[in-house]
């Protein structure tokens, strides 16, 4: 069971709005891991004029984090103090025109790419095995199965701390691998990809392809947070975890997926510090076994409840 706050007069301090508040909302369910405690205030806004002006208006002292589907993403037992916003629907839609597609940030991936694929617009497959949203794939320049955001994306729209619209081009977005550079305090709206002509059918077909190899390779029916750590340079996290001795490890309830090492899983019970600390103790075993630090790509957010247990080897 995780620990609430105990009190919701943050919301007596914030501005007016279109959208809805709600203090001490839940979270855990709205993670791939299934863990996490609560949003102090969570805040759904109405479209992007109202979230511009929650912004132009809030208090500077309050702490603001984005929550996207939830997939990339460990919310600490503890739960997130200040104000967490969700992108409801009005920021989820999606259109084409020629082999141009508009997205909200708040679109999911796969969506996007079936989109494009209705409309023959091919070089979005790759978004149908990125489980996130548009938003997220812009701030972590996401990618997969030999593509990346850099490799479609034309511009965003992004909104400042201050409330600010801006449109970021190509260059202002300065991707790199699985990075941005646009400010972490700057909130994605919306995104204008590009793809090529292409055939429905040969899109369609591909698609298939990338779902069936996720399937096979990853923990798709196990509550999991998707890719654990970024791969280092000329090497693969997963190679290097398995190598180390770590694939099948347990902590709590967290366990390093026997399907892809790379993958760390809610077997049932885990709270987020197992799945943390469980994480930790991959990356230091990585380092004594081959040198390599492994860096977190799944975001750890929050605050802690207590300290996490020991770590237990898998004996089956």
């Amino acid at each position: 069971m995780v620990t609430g706050f105990s009190t919701s007069h943050l919301i007596e301090r914030l501005p007016m709005v279109r959208g809805s508040y709600a203090a001490n909302a839940p979270l855990n369910k709205a993670t791939w891991f299934r863990v996490g405690g609560p949003a102090e205030v969570l805040y759904k806004p109405a479209d992007k004029v109202d979230l511009a002006g929650f912004l132009a208006s809030k208090p500077e002292d309050v702490a603001l984090t984005i929550l996207g589907i939830g997939s990339n993403l460990l919310i600490r037992d503890g739960g997130i103090p200040g104000i967490v916003v969700r992108l409801g629907r009005e920021f989820a839609k999606v259109t084409s025109n020629d082999l141009d597609v508009l997205a909200g940030a708040g679109a999911s991936d796969v969506n996007v790419a079936n989109v494009a694929r209705n409309a023959g617009i091919t070089g979005l497959e790759f978004l149908s095995g990125i489980p996130g949203t548009i938003g997220g794939a812009l701030r972590m320049n996401g990618g997969a199965f030999g593509a990346e955001m850099a490799d479609i994306t034309i511009s965003a729209k992004a909104i400042d701390p201050a409330g600010n619209i801006h449109e970021l081009n190509h260059d202002d977005l300065g991707f790199s691998y699985r990075h941005s550079e646009v400010p972490n305090d700057w909130i994605f709206v919306s995104a204008l990809l590009r793809g090529q002509q292409g055939i429905t059918a040969e899109i369609a077909r591909r698609m298939d392809e990338i779902r069936d190899e996720r399937e096979l390779n990853q923990p798709m029916r196990t509550p999991t947070g998707g890719s654990t750590f970024k791969n280092p340079p000329s090497a693969k996290a997963w190679r290097l975890i398995d190598e180390a001795g770590c694939r099948g490890l347990i902590r709590g309830g967290a366990q390093v997926s026997n399907k892809h090492c790379n993958f760390l899983i809610n077997t049932g019970t885990a709270t987020a510090a197992d799945l943390e600390g469980l994480g930790e103790e991959v990356r230091r075993r990585v380092f004594e076994n081959s040198g390599h630090k492994l860096e977190w790509e799944i975001r750890c957010i929050g605050r802690p409840k207590a300290p996490v247990v020991g770590v237990v080897e898998d004996k089956s």
